[in-house]
């Protein structure tokens, strides 16, 4: 038995088991990166996808993820590598999670595909798709080498991690985007099974450190109202009102079926609310 304290839920995970996110597995007594270098989906975006809206505008980044997840969003849109039922209870090692295949990139390799995709116009790397932070250790092995290529290094993350890590990897990352998923700790609590202050500190510290641009989904009836938007942005405009936010509309997906895609006047009109305390704005999905 062995205690993770890579997230706020401290998982104690018993011998060969793994722990809440589908990850991070016990081996020897310790805590170990269990997704270390197994990648599941790569492939060579645009930046402006992962949202980065002011970072290396126009460029191709190569993006990469692995498995598994720490929170629980109802609407994940890439839920067959983040918390499917059949994922989370595979436990095997034969090269698939869940049923779905992943090929082994140990960091060098990582840092190999990433040099060799510059003359496609590719910056660097983005650890993305799954949440990349409970596998913290391949971000920070693999974002070391790729800085020691010239390249740059992108984090894209729902910010739910210990200072302990942030503080392990973010001496490589060179921008990240946050999902800031609502702004109550109801939100948290009750819809994706998250840390709201967590999310926050994690915010404030990556502010501090690097280029950082902020997401927020709005889920009808749930995040949704002008007062919440106001909370929000008056809180991340104390930190820095030129941090750009993404305003995205939310459509059914997984386990949230129940209601109807976002509707596309109240997405303007919330980033007009949240232009009343921040500089740059970006609606999405509209």
């Amino acid at each position: 038995m062995a205690v993770c304290n890579v997230c706020f839920r401290h998982c104690s995970i018993e011998e060969g088991k793994t722990g809440f996110c589908g990850a991070r597995k016990c081996a020897d007594g310790r805590v170990v990166c269990g997704n270390y270098g197994r990648i599941t989906s790569a492939a060579l975006d645009p930046i402006e996808k992962k949202p980065l809206a002011r970072f290396c505008p126009g460029s191709l980044v190569l993006s990469v993820g692995s498995y598994g997840c720490n929170l629980r969003c109802p609407f994940c849109q890439n839920s067959e590598i983040s918390w499917s039922a059949e994922a989370l209870a595979s436990g095997r090692d034969d090269g698939t999670y869940g049923g779905l295949p992943y090929d082994l990139v140990p960091p060098e390799k990582l840092a190999d595909l990433a040099e060799e995709y510059k003359d496609k116009g590719n910056i660097g790397v983005a650890f993305t798709y799954n949440e990349p932070l409970i596998g913290w250790e391949y971000v920070r092995d693999a974002a070391k080498l790729v800085h020691e290529r010239g390249m740059k290094n992108v984090l894209v993350t729902n910010g739910t991690a210990s200072r302990d890590v942030f503080d392990a990897v973010s001496p490589y990352i060179d921008a990240m985007n946050i999902d800031l998923k609502g702004f109550t700790k109801r939100y948290y609590d009750d819809l994706i099974g998250g840390d709201f202050g967590m999310t926050k500190e994690f915010i404030q510290s990556a502010v501090k450190t690097c280029h950082v641009e902020l997401t927020t989904l709005i889920i009808p009836g749930e995040n949704d109202s002008e007062d919440e938007m106001r909370d929000m942005c008056a809180w991340i405009a104390a930190l820095d009102p030129e941090t750009p936010l993404h305003i995205s509309r939310f459509f059914p997906a997984f386990h949230m079926t129940d209601r109807a895609p976002t509707d596309v006047g109240l997405i303007y009109r919330l980033a007009d609310v949240a232009r009343e305390y921040l500089k740059y704005v970006y609606p999405g999905n509209c």
